[in-house]
Parts: C-alpha cells; structure tokens; sequence
C-alpha cells in the first residue's frame, strides 16, 4: 500500500515539487509551445533570458525554435505578469491579458495617475489605438507624436500608459535573440487577428499557477501576479483543490495530481537567466534561496542570473565576450562543495556552446571568495 503523503511540506519539499514542474530536475523533450504554456510564459525584460530558460529545461532546444514561433505570432512579448514584459504563446495572450488587465490598470494609475491627471483617458486610448494602427511605434515614436496633441502633457507618463491600457504586442524580429534596443508595439487583437477573451475570471490562472508553481500560498499566486483579492476565488476552487501546511503553519493549495517528488532526489546544476520566473514565482521564495541570498541577487540594475546547487541559488553568473572568446564567469553566494563546482563548470561549458558557439574559445571561471 503506497505510503500517504504528510500534511506537512518541508521547504525541501517544496523545493523539489517546484523544480519537478519547472522542469530542472531533469532535462524534459517536450515541444516549444507546450513548454512555455506549461510555464505560463517566461519573463522577457531582455531578449535573451528567455532561450536560456527555454534551453536548461529542454533536451534539444535550439534558438531558431523560439524565434521562429514569434515571427510566425505563435508567440508574443508583451506587458503581462507583475506588469513585467513576458513571452507567452498566442492562445495564452488572449486568454490571460484580459485577467490581468486590472491589475495593469491599478498600477499604471499608481506610476502615472497624477502625471495623467488632465489627460481624457478615453481620447487618449482612441489617439493611441489610431497611431498604431498606421504603424507599429516604440515608446518614443508614441511619446513624440502624443506629445503634439498634449504638449504639456509628460511625455513617458503618455507613452507608457498605452503599454498599461492597452493589449500591445512586440514586433520581431527585435526583441529577438542578439536583438536589442526598443521594440516597435502594435494591436495585439490585429497582429493576431483574433479577438481578447471576455472572461476575466482569475480561476484558470491559478489552476495553471498552481500546475507550474504550487503548493502554492494565496499570497504566493497574487506575488506573481500582482493581481489582488484571490482569496475569495481559491476559496471557491478549494473543493477542486488539495491542501497542505508549509513548516510555518501556513495553509498551502495544490492540484490533486500535482507532483511531490521525494525530497531527497537527486537536483542538477542548473544555469537560470534574468528574471527567472522560478526565483520571482513566490511570496516565499524559501523554498529557492535565503533571504539574504534574495538581497544579494538584486542591484540597481535588476534580478541577476543565477545558478542552481542541489536545487537552490548558489550563486550568480554572467558572460563576457571579448572577440573570439566567450568567458562565463561563477560568482558564489555561498560555499559549494568541489564536486558540485566541477558539475557546475561541465554545465557552465554546455551553457557557453549554446550561447556562443561561433567563437574558438571558451572560459569559465569562479570568481575569488571575497
């Protein structure tokens, strides 16, 4: 008779629940579309964290895969989760950014509300939908022409709110890998050609949630989507749910078939981009790194990419490129054993082959303790 899973999660627990349904415990063979789906999308402050999400949790993943599916508009980049610039397939843009259209709108009025104060919102969304109608335009070509029919109006105040009111989605080829710089926004609804969802119910966001993320905390679901009030819809999802406590005592809900592997399986070295949802993912992010390890990944420039020992943030990483060489240098957080930093060095050399595999030399290092 198969043992009854415990009332009680340990951390490590949710460690290892949360790493099997991010993919990381073990490289997964799965297409493209379903793996950003099944992740509810992957952050996109930059263009090129989202293939390296894509390849630390795929078999064989190439970058022409993803950039292929965006210039064919299977996929999107466009203002969603946390109000955060994510990819996400077609099907899931106009199903979720209707969800989360009031959270877009109660913090565009926190950035921008007394800066927009004299400004008509309804002629401001009828100004805006008829320039990018004629033409996809960056924040600064809006900023420009808005400006000539409010010209002492605040010129990011104008230029941004379209990206809070309005569905926008980004036109590739920029926002593409190796392709930076502002990216031109158009109409989701006509680069697509189909319309948004009318359904703003929050329940099949949670459900997903909890599918990629849980057990999961009602205050862990509203973390990461900065959407509030969804007490009342996990209460009403609870008959269809599972429940569990975290060592704190706080109430956890899960999916009934979600997995909860053992806690001692076996975690790989793991390289994680920018702004990885798995670290972001959390009101509690225990279960990913320390607080202080939290502090420490955050600087004036944003979320720093890390790396994974036995499951949790060890450490941080970046690459420098220096004509035909491509050094990846490791930064530790904390002590790592010498086995795991050979398994991490192996992983930093498949890492640097994916990112750079026209140059004749690669490096990796660790950075001096210190």
């Amino acid at each position: 008779m198969p043992r009854s899973k415990p009332n009680v999660l340990s951390t490590r627990a949710l460690n290892r629940a949360v790493l099997e349904r991010q993919m990381l415990l073990e490289r997964v063979e799965l297409p493209v579309l379903e793996t950003i789906e099944r992740l509810i999308g992957l952050q996109a402050q930059l263009p090129n964290p989202p293939y390296i999400g894509l390849w630390t949790r795929l078999v064989a993943f190439e970058k022409d895969d993803l950039t292929r599916l965006m210039m064919h508009k299977r996929v999107v980049r466009s203002t969603m989760m946390r109000a955060t610039q994510h990819l996400v397939t077609a099907r899931d843009y106009l199903q979720l950014r209707p969800v989360l259209q009031p959270m877009l709108e109660r913090i565009c009025r926190g950035y921008f509300g007394k800066r927009m104060a004299d400004i008509d919102r309804a002629e401001l969304l009828e100004t805006g939908r008829a320039l990018l109608e004629e033409a996809p335009r960056t924040v600064t070509e809006l900023r420009a022409l808005l400006l000539e029919r409010w010209p002492d109006g605040d010129p990011d105040a104008l230029g941004f709110s379209l990206q809070f009111l309005l569905p926008l989605v980004h036109v590739p080829p920029r926002g593409t890998w190796g392709r930076g710089g502002a990216v031109p926004a158009t109409l989701a609804e006509s680069w697509l050609r189909r319309p948004l969802s009318n359904d703003q119910s929050p329940d099949e966001l949670i459900v997903r949630y909890l599918g990629a993320f849980g057990p999961a905390t009602v205050a862990d679901v509203q973390e990461w989507s900065r959407l509030t009030g969804l007490k009342a819809a996990m209460e009403r999802l609870r008959p269809q749910l599972r429940t569990f406590r975290d060592e704190a005592g706080k109430e956890l809900f899960d999916l009934p078939d979600g997995p909860l592997p053992d806690p001692d399986v076996p975690a790989p070295p793991r390289f994680l981009p920018e702004y990885d949802n798995i670290v972001l993912g959390h009101a509690d992010r225990r279960r990913m790194l320390s607080d202080e390890l939290r502090k420490a990944l955050w600087t004036k420039n944003g979320l720093l990419a890390s790396a994974l020992v036995d499951g949790t943030v060890a450490a941080t990483w970046k690459i420098v490129r220096d004509r035909k060489r491509a050094t990846l240098t490791i930064d530790p957080l904390r002590r790592i054993a010498r086995k795991d930093r050979a398994a991490l060095a192996e992983e930093a050399e498949r890492l640097l082959a994916f990112t750079d595999p026209e140059v004749t030399v690669r490096d990796v290092r660790f950075a001096p303790a210190g």
